[in-house]
């Protein structure tokens, strides 16, 4: 690397630190330009005083370089401010806009079908006006919103929050297609379109990834899929990225080439390529970065100076942010910039230290994904609830196809109009795609394939230092000084600690994960976070009650009690903290006792795991069962004209108790209403030992329904920190009041309940063992 290219660097940080002060606190956009107006100001006055050092010009030069592009970003931004601030003035309000589609579309985790617009017009329905901003729109799933698509949508918006690239997210009731893409655009959606089609028809895995390897389209990758790619860290070959806009680009340039075509007709030829495969993938944070970085670099070997190190990617990363900073704060382009960067700087050294152990191109092979995880883990820390630790191994055995893939699908797509020979691409492209699709599949089931963290700037500094620590283990300096020496040494131990506790989580995890478990539990509280997630256990059936927001945390749950299968499923409502980890447990369900649906995305759920395999049951008060020994009845919703709608108020109530299960009443998150008429029902029978306490602990509580249950222990089930305080102080003081011992998975973690000669028992994973002491008949018998 040259010194000289080293000089850029501080253009990007300057640019982009100006640009993420700006988009965050969009009051101080214009104070910004003004100082840095100011400064660049003085700075040339005191530079052009008297006669300098070549040397001192340079410095001051360079400063005032950076000074005019932070002041620059700034100014974007406040030139852009108004138009934002008149469109989020519909902020909770029904608007009716009029935009054109300038993103691809993806399915959410709502079953709706988002996507990003550019708005002309906007307003109360019936009374838009002219309006130009960028908006996040959420429809119904269906054909014709592809890039450069004129819409009119009328919903419900939603002013974003600051660093947000869209000013406002509109939920529609209604939308419509005034304008379907044409020209270029409307040649990409029909090239799509049918590739899409002819994928969708092959087999399993790999035919739901293809499009988003070829095409950037991801609305066919099955959830379970999406999940496991996250886990094994290849969700950068989800969907098409950076790196195969440098295919697309390298594959142009060497077929020209080996046409024996000039540098002027390569350079062309790639950049035509290029510009086209943006349009047909969509341009996308990561695909815009690597576009305009593979633009500039072919326009440097058209000048006869090829150039494409960390200098190019300053310039392009400054340019880009100078355009659109509100990219500064978008995972997606600081991962692709990031992941450039490490592969610049570090993929090289690295090999170059893994050489001493390993054969060079194995070495260079393990640098490429270790670099972009070392620089790349700190920024997924920040927003990321996972980090994946078999990421590199999982790369090695994929990241081989992906060019394959790419190359195959987009020869399948200009191969449209010979549909016999467009279909033999296809298949001949499944086939890499089914490699990555099994890869990621095999790789995230592996015992310790990831590790939770809890996002924000604490983790990101943890993983940054270890991340630090293990470069400096690795990379070997040709010349090492004490200060270096005595770095790499700490830097060693930092990695030899981490290891260590690595290693000790993954066997207590894996192997000894249901060694470390009591036997004899009988009611589980998971610690899931903010959400809920119970198991209950009689003579091997297993019981559960919600799954959380997320599946990695209750799969580690089920994993160290032991449960393979679960035998009744109960999902009191559809609240993403009740059933977002659903997919942890599909497959492995006998039956589904749920709550009553209210959106189209919760009757998908049920048919998906239907599809599994699990019968479907429409909860309602009277209902019963047996679960092993157990005996369990459905307390709440009711069935008639004084029912909830879906929703919290209408959560699945359950009772469960005998066959060594203490008595024990689930309350999902009912508020106070609901829970007195519960009271007021008849259905509650004599004492409840163990209560699930509603709702987390929320402040909505009824005192008069805890003081009948006579709980012996209140269990709350909340997560860490969590925005909404819960449990409140006076939910805690109601269950004191009615005589009931607290447990928070907040701060005592996974929580096990069991009866020993009438005693109730409780385990807690971060407190010692405690006995309750309560009667047999009133802890055991349900009935």
């Amino acid at each position: 690397m040259k010194a000289r290219e080293l000089r850029l660097v501080p253009l990007a940080v300057a640019v982009w630190g100006a640009a993420l002060l700006c988009v965050l606190l969009p009051q101080a956009a214009w104070t910004c330009a003004a100082v840095c107006g100011a400064l660049t100001a003085t700075l040339l006055v005191v530079l052009t005083a008297r006669q300098r050092g070549r040397a001192e010009v340079v410095r001051g030069g360079l400063a005032v370089v950076l000074l005019t592009a932070a002041g620059a970003t700034a100014v974007t931004v406040g030139y852009a401010l108004p138009s934002r601030a008149d469109i989020t003035g519909y902020d909770g309000r029904v608007v009716e806009l009029f935009a054109a589609v300038s993103s691809s579309a993806s399915i959410g985790q709502d079953g709706r079908l988002w996507f990003d617009a550019q708005t002309t017009r906007a307003g109360p329905p019936g009374s838009a006006t002219p309006a130009a901003a960028p908006v996040r729109v959420g429809v119904e799933p269906g054909d014709g919103f592809d890039l450069g698509a004129g819409i009119r949508v009328v919903g419900e918006a939603m002013a974003t929050d600051a660093g947000e690239r869209a000013a406002l997210v509109v939920f529609t009731s209604e939308a419509e297609i005034m304008s379907p893409a044409s020209g270029v655009f409307g040649v990409a959606a029909q090239v799509r379109h049918d590739f899409i089609e002819r994928s969708v028809r092959l087999p399993e895995p790999g035919a739901g990834l293809l499009p988003g390897l070829a095409v950037g389209d991801t609305r066919a990758v099955p959830t379970e899929l999406n999940d496991d790619m996250l886990t094994s860290g290849l969700s950068h070959l989800t969907a098409v990225s950076g790196a195969n806009c440098a295919i697309v680009v390298g594959a142009v340039f060497w077929l020209t080439a080996l046409c024996r075509g000039g540098r002027t007709l390569r350079v062309l030829l790639s950049l035509t390529a290029l510009a086209s495969f943006v349009v047909l993938v969509t341009p996308e944070p990561s695909v815009v970065r690597a576009a305009v970085m593979a633009g500039f670099a072919m326009l440097t070997v058209l000048l006869g100076r090829p150039s494409a190190g960390i200098g190019v990617l300053s310039i392009c990363v400054a340019g880009i942010l100078l355009v659109d900073p509100w990219l500064a704060a978008t995972p997606g382009f600081a991962l692709s910039a990031a992941a450039s960067g490490a592969l610049i700087v570090l993929a090289r050294p690295l090999a170059a230290g893994l050489g001493r152990w390993m054969p060079e191109p194995l070495a260079l092979a393990i640098a490429v994904p270790l670099a972009a995880q070392l620089v790349c883990g700190p920024i997924i820390a920040l927003f990321a609830e996972q980090q994946s630790l078999i990421g590199i191994a999982a790369n090695l055995l994929a990241a081989p196809a992906a060019p394959l893939a790419t190359v195959i699908g987009l020869l399948a797509c200009l191969a449209a109009p010979i549909p016999m020979v467009a279909d033999l691409l296809a298949a001949s492209a499944w086939l890499p795609a089914a490699w990555i699709a099994s890869t990621a599949s095999t790789t995230a089931r592996l015992p310790g394939a990831q590790v939770l963290v809890v996002p924000g700037l604490g983790s990101a500094a943890l993983v940054g230092v270890l991340s630090a620590a293990l470069g400096l283990v690795l990379i070997r300096p040709v010349q090492a000084s004490v200060v270096v020496r005595r770095l790499r040494a700490a830097a060693f131990a930092v990695v030899v600690v981490a290891v260590s506790l690595a290693g000790a989580h993954l066997v207590l995890t894996g192997p000894l994960a249901t060694a470390t478990t009591p036997e004899g539990w009988a009611i589980a509280a998971c610690d899931v976070g903010q959400g809920d997630a119970l198991l209950v256990r009689s003579e091997g059936e297993i019981a559960l009650i919600d799954t959380g927001a997320e599946p990695a945390p209750v799969e580690g749950c089920l994993r160290s009690l032991g449960v393979e299968r679960i035998d009744l499923l109960v999902l009191t409502h559809f609240d993403l903290d009740h059933v977002g980890g659903v997919e942890a447990v599909r497959g492995r369900v006998g039956t589904v006792l749920h709550g009553p649906i209210g959106e189209p995305a919760d009757q998908w759920m049920l048919d998906d795991l239907a599809a599994a395999g699990a019968t479907l049951v429409d909860a309602a008060a009277g209902m019963r069962g047996e679960l092993g020994a157990a005996s369990w009845r459905v307390l709440w919703p009711r069935r008639d004209s004084l029912a909830f709608p879906a929703g919290n108020d209408a959560s699945v109530v359950m009772e469960f108790g005998g066959g060594e299960v203490p008595r024990a009443i689930f309350l999902g998150d009912l508020a106070a209403t609901p829970q007195r008429m519960l009271l007021g029902s008849g259905q509650l029978r004599g004492s409840y030992p163990v209560v699930k306490v509603a709702h987390h602990g929320s402040a909505d509580q009824d005192p008069g329904l805890y003081e009948a249950l006579h709980p012996v222990v209140g269990l709350f089930s909340a997560g860490a920190d969590n925005d909404y305080g819960h449990p409140r102080r006076e939910t805690i003081d109601i269950l004191a009041a009615a005589g009931a011992h607290v447990l928070r998975t907040d701060e005592q973690g996974r929580i096990l309940l069991g009866l020993h000669e009438g005693e109730l028992e409780v385990w807690t994973e971060r407190s010692a063992e405690e006995e309750v002491a309560a009667s047999g008949s009133d802890v055991g018998d349900p009935r």
